[in-house]
């Protein structure tokens, strides 16, 4: 961050819930170092910004995810923001957006050549919006582009026209803007459906919500980035914006060149905006399917940052020994945990016992989940062919997919019953991984399927 990028004064970073406070902040397996003056500084769990040794440590803390910003002050406000929606063929859409947000911000319909434009022409000129149509379809990337160079306020929301959000919930994106280094910021979007047994369950877990957690959006963590559904920006910091070859994922390539280049992208989960469901079970697996299809062209950009697991070669150890599952192999899996744990006892001495314990079961849960996630949604084919021949690789797979079910059901809070909600679930994975494998064939690279190998030790600690 420049100085020009600075946290200002008054600004406010409260740590998240789950952040244990001592001579290490404990969130998870992740830890940081803390000075006297920084714990001190963090005596009531908050910290105001009033000096560049405070701003400093506000920044890190929200950088490593470890704190949320409280926005106020002297923040951008409504008139800041213009919105750009980009749509194709839905002016029942577009009509229902502009009848919510044309009345207090400005907005510009970009229509990507749509069949029937005459009548996305006549709902943008009766809700007063400005309209930019295109001849010939570009995609929703090169539309959003096309669409940013007619805004002329210093912030931008790009709106889907299946998405509905208020423009009172814009303006509570555009006040996170009060920190000069924050490029983006996207609310929570929450699918709104029917009672169908897909639609409730995309209600649950839709492929867009991330969760009721605020985040920092980190690449390999639970938030990794936010969906261009709906999301504001500084159009400062966008540059060229969206890579217009893409057609899936191209928002995640915005997040992570925006977070390569030293600029922050919050997801502000406290903020909603709702999403519409596919109309049919075809269309709703088929979309999961077109999403897997971008993990390829990411890895060609950004490398290991799209990996399916984040491995180490002990926790590798571990997960290969449990789903063996022989006498010899169940002793290395037991021999790998003790190993874990006298690591973190050993790197890790500030911590009490009860600490040193969580942060070894948060590693092992973590392994598990991946190791779910592998087996269920990226590697599927290599999962039906080893269960194809071995009544061990079918237990395996059976457990790992009845658990992921019930866990997810779970944490959802849905009432969906819970073998519906299962077959949902893995309905979802096989259309998503059916789609990565698809990309994978057609540019003939793996790359987006292997993992990412670490070193065998928890996270590295920093030193406020």
């Amino acid at each position: 961050m420049t100085s020009a990028s600075r946290l200002p004064d008054g600004f406010v970073v409260r740590l998240h819930d789950d952040v244990t406070v001592g001579k290490l902040l404990v969130r998870g397996s992740r830890f940081v170092c803390l000075s006297a003056t920084a714990r001190q500084m963090l005596a009531d769990r908050s910290l105001t910004v009033g000096s560049p040794m405070s701003a400093a440590l506000a920044a890190q803390l929200l950088d490593l995810d470890l704190a949320r910003p409280e926005p106020g002050g002297d923040a951008p406000e409504l008139e800041d923001v213009t919105v750009v929606v980009p749509v194709r063929d839905n002016a029942l859409g577009v009509d229902r957006l502009l009848a919510r947000l044309a009345p207090h911000v400005a907005c510009v319909v970009v229509d990507d050549a749509s069949v029937d434009h005459h009548e996305v022409a006549r709902v943008a000129e009766r809700h007063g919006a400005t309209l930019v149509r295109l001849d010939r379809n570009v995609g929703p990337a090169a539309a959003r582009d096309m669409g940013m160079r007619s805004v002329r306020t210093p912030l931008v929301a790009f709106v889907d026209s299946d998405v509905v959000v208020s423009a009172s919930a814009l303006g509570l994106l555009a006040a996170h803007f009060a920190d000069p280094g924050l490029a983006a910021a996207a609310p929570r979007i929450r699918s709104r459906g029917g009672r169908r047994w897909f639609e409730r369950y995309e209600d649950a877990c839709g492929s867009l919500d991330l969760g009721p957690v605020p985040a920092t959006v980190r690449p390999w963590s639970p938030v990794a980035y936010v969906p261009s559904a709906c999301l504001v920006a500084r159009v400062a910091a966008l540059g060229d914006g969206f890579d217009p070859r893409l057609r899936s994922g191209e928002d995640v390539d915005l997040v992570w060149r925006l977070v390569d280049a030293g600029r922050r992208v919050h997801y502000a989960a406290e903020v909603e905006a709702a999403h519409d469901v596919r109309p049919s079970v075809v269309r709703w697996l088929g979309r999961k399917a077109f999403y897997g299809t971008s993990a390829v062209a990411l890895a060609a950009r950004h490398g290991d940052k799209v990996a399916p697991a984040v491995l180490t070669p002990i926790g590798a150890a571990a997960v290969l020994g449990v789903l063996l599952q022989r006498r010899w192999s169940w002793l290395v899996a037991a021999g790998c945990a003790g190993l874990m744990t006298r690591d973190v006892a050993r790197r890790l001495p500030e911590l009490t016992l009860a600490q040193q314990a969580g942060v070894v079961r948060t590693t092992g849960l973590a392994l598990a989940r991946q190791t779910a996630g592998l087996a269920l949604r990226h590697w599927w084919p290599v999962s039906v062919v080893l269960a194809a021949g071995s009544t061990r690789a079918r237990r395996a797979v059976a457990v790992m997919a009845v658990a992921d079910g019930i866990t997810a059901r779970r944490r959802s809070g849905t009432d969906l019953d819970p073998i519906r909600f299962t077959l949902a679930r893995r309905a979802d994975d096989l259309a998503y991984g059916a789609g990565v494998w698809w990309g994978a064939a057609r540019e003939r690279s793996i790359s987006c399927l292997l993992p990412r190998w670490l070193p065998s030790r928890p996270a590295s600690a920093g030193r406020p």
